[in-house]
């Protein structure tokens, strides 16, 4: 009962999204069912180049009316969908998910308003097509789409597609090619999963069984298959991503995103990612924090899945290594969503910890950027030094314009080569030559801050007041370069191998497409995938571990001033195998300052002083200093103790030291000539008892006090034996004779 109602939810599901996606069905939702009665007419070619009218909608239609409408036309809408693929691609037809229409028929425009975005797909004919999720486009606040990504987003799509060049030009798979349907997620996770539902179409309810009943054609046509997806960039849309993609059981590749909680199979068993996994950027950047002797910083953390889970390995890993957070502070994922007092918030709450050079942001480029504006704004600048993760280090939308706050950053950035060939064929691209990408023209007008001809408006093209001339060339020197597109690249080529394999398994020598492979099965190709082994366009060798992550190397980049007013990112040292080289002698904080500053709550105390710690501070505290016959607690850095007896502190109170024994010894003169007079002294006292002994009747003994005379002769003999007392070292014994 249970698989039949997921079955109609799906169903209809479908219907919606189909019918939303090819008649623009928010249209309807928009205007179909509003109090004015209205009639709107959509028209287009079929592949006999027939009008046909797709939407003809009235006023004050329930929502019932709309579901049942939209379900019975399900099935007709569904067949035309091939025509509408080959139209858009012709530039007759854009999909678009805007409440207004931009209609052009016939080479005659109509008025029209422009609303933004505009969903386009770039699509590349396969026998075994790719999902491509790229952030083609910027995240926005007041639209869901920001200004076009040259780096991250036109780059990183080209590379895609210029490594299905690749592959497919060397016949990787015999007879099979491999396509791509490329779409923009616009780096929200939102829209992200909107646009990743066009993936799953293909493989519910044996959608890729259905044929064209197109009355052009008798033969039908095969709904393409995703096989797998390459995407997304950011982590937060990854996992959106993967939890839909899991269900239908669809490998994924992401190529940026690298939050730890995507290693998790259990739960994200489909994805795989090029990247390694921020659990080991973060061993790098406290390796780099030690290295540098801090031990008090601050934390800027990105408050989605990709910042909240580095900070809580950074939270746990710098604990363990004694050193402090001195503020913890998030920023908002969108940055266009928080104030600009929002930033400022967080730079005074710096201040408030002044001791606290060093600062770690984990976040991406824009909301960095609105970081450092802060700064500059808060007049800070030059007072906290960065410590950058792979988000927005070496981004442009950081660093220019913000050169004197970024200055001195380092950060992690995970180790790529340029794709061998790739930069060439980049600059050689122009609109006339380049129509399978439909946002070439959104970045060549923002290249070369210019107005395309014929090209439509966007919110972001509407300023410019001269015309592209379509003779302009894309040259190095102006033009930057991702630094990750190996990634991008590994990540295609990673699903090639898969493919190479799983054929050659599975069709043995047959050339082309065996029923076995059409369509693959997401969970073969799942096996294929995570065994791949290659050299990549790059030339290095890939594969994934054992939780489907890539191999853990970084490069760690300085921005450094080399010049007055002259700025660039270097490598100073890596960080492979859990082992970090630093070249401290490129690292440059300022250049009138460039020895690292001292990031550090209080300073280490003197020897022998102990601590006594600030209320709720683990890294802040006073020196005091223990008392005269005291010592610093060894196994409490905040306590005194008194030395045992016989002993005393020594210089630094730091060890107990036994007092050392001081006495006259045999063998000194001073001692001999003592001894020599006592010696004497006891001889003649001797002598005259035995005189008395010997004449112990006689009268004059008598006469004399014998018995006192006794008494008093002991008594000298005992004085002259007492020097020997003094001479010979000290004990129990030689202590008690000469006290009494």
């Amino acid at each position: 009962m249970k698989q039949l109602v997921l079955i109609i939810n799906v169903d209809f599901i479908l219907c919606l999204l189909s019918y939303v996606s090819h008649v623009d069905g928010r249209e309807l939702l928009h205007h179909g069912f509003g109090r004015n009665r209205q009639r709107y007419h959509y028209y287009n070619l079929d592949d006999c180049g027939h009008e046909i009218k797709f939407v003809e909608k009235h006023g004050n239609k329930s929502s019932r009316h709309a579901q049942s409408y939209l379900c019975q036309n399900m099935f007709s809408l569904k067949h035309k969908r091939h025509g509408f693929q080959q139209l858009h691609r012709n530039r007759y037809f854009v999909r678009h998910n805007a409440n207004s229409v931009v209609e052009e028929r016939n080479n005659t425009k109509q008025p029209h308003v422009i609303h933004w975005p505009v969903k386009r797909e770039a699509v590349v004919e396969g026998d075994l097509i790719l999902g491509g999720l790229m952030m083609v486009h910027s995240r926005e606040d007041s639209v869901t789409c920001g200004p076009i990504m040259p780096q991250g987003g036109i780059q990183a799509l080209e590379t895609m597609l210029y490594t299905l060049d690749k592959i497919n030009m060397d016949n990787l798979i015999p007879n099979v090619t491999i396509g791509a349907h490329i779409l923009d997620d616009c780096d929200k996770d939102t829209y992200g999963l909107e646009m990743a539902v066009d993936f799953i179409k293909g493989s519910i309810s044996n959608i890729d069984e259905a044929t064209d009943y197109n009355n052009c054609s008798s033969k039908g046509h095969k709904k393409k298959v995703i096989s797998g997806v390459v995407g997304a960039a950011s982590s937060v849309t990854s996992i959106q991503v993967a939890n839909l993609l899991r269900l239908f059981k669809i490998p994924q590749v992401s190529y940026f995103s690298t939050s730890p909680e995507l290693s998790n199979k259990q739960r994200f068993e489909y994805f795989s990612r090029t990247i390694p996994s921020d659990h080991y950027q973060v061993k790098a950047i406290v390796d780099i924090v030690r290295q540098l002797g801090w031990s008090y910083i601050s934390i800027i953390y990105e408050e989605s899945n990709y910042g909240i889970k580095a900070f809580e390995e950074l939270d746990d890993l710098l604990s363990k290594h004694g050193i402090c957070i001195a503020i913890k502070e998030k920023l908002v994922k969108d940055s266009g969503v928080a104030e600009k007092i929002a930033y400022d918030n967080i730079v005074i709450k710096l201040l408030t910890k002044p001791r606290a050079k060093g600062v770690i942001i984990f976040g991406s480029d824009q909301e960095v950027a609105e970081v450092m504006r802060a700064v500059r704004r808060q007049n800070v600048t030059g007072v906290f030094s960065w410590i950058g993760s792979d988000g927005w280090s070496a981004r442009n939308l950081v660093s220019d314009g913000n050169e004197a706050e970024v200055e001195g950053t380092l950060s992690v950035q995970p180790q790529a080569n340029s794709v061998i060939g790739f930069e060439e064929y980049f600059l050689n691209l122009t609109v006339d030559n380049n129509s399978r990408n439909p946002w070439f023209i959104e970045f060549w007008e923002d290249h070369f801050q210019c107005k395309y001809p014929n090209s439509p408006p966007t919110p972001y093209n509407k300023q410019y007041t001269k015309f592209c001339s379509a003779t302009e060339k894309l040259t190095k020197h102006t033009l930057d370069f991702e630094d990750q597109l190996q990634f991008v690249s590994d990540a295609v080529m990673a699903f090639g191998y898969a493919f190479k394999n799983m054929h050659q398994e599975l069709c043995g020598s047959k050339p082309g497409l065996c029923d076995e492979m059409n369509p693959t099965k997401g969970a073969d190709l799942l096996k294929y995938l995570r065994k791949a082994d290659f050299i990549g366009l790059s030339g290095d060798r890939f594969n994934f571990d054992i939780n489907g992550d890539g191999p853990a190397r970084y490069n760690i980049i300085h921005f450094k001033q080399y010049e007055p007013d002259k700025y660039k990112w270097i490598k100073v040292g890596e960080y492979y195998q859990g082992e970090l080289r630093l070249n401290m002698e490129d690292i440059q904080f300022g250049i009138k300052n460039p020895n690292p500053p001292e990031s550090v709550c209080s300073r280490p105390c003197e020897r022998g002083q102990a601590k006594k710690y600030v209320e709720g501070e683990g890294c802040c505290w006073h020196c005091f200093n223990c008392s005269q016959y005291q010592i610093r607690n060894p196994a409490d850095e905040t306590h005194c103790i008194n030395c045992p007896r016989g002993t005393i502190p020594d210089i630094y109170h730091e060890n107990c030291q036994h007092i050392p024994e001081d006495y006259l010894k045999p063998e000194s003169p001073y001692a001999i000539g003592a001894m020599s007079f006592s010696s004497l002294g006891i001889v003649m006292t001797l002598f005259v008892v035995g005189v008395f002994l010997k004449n112990n009747d006689t009268p004059i003994v008598r006469a004399s006090g014998r018995e006192l005379s006794y008494v008093l002769l002991s008594g000298i003999l005992l004085c002259y034996g007492v020097t020997y007392a003094l001479v010979f070292k000290p004990n129990d014994i030689v202590c008690g004779v000469q006290r009494y």
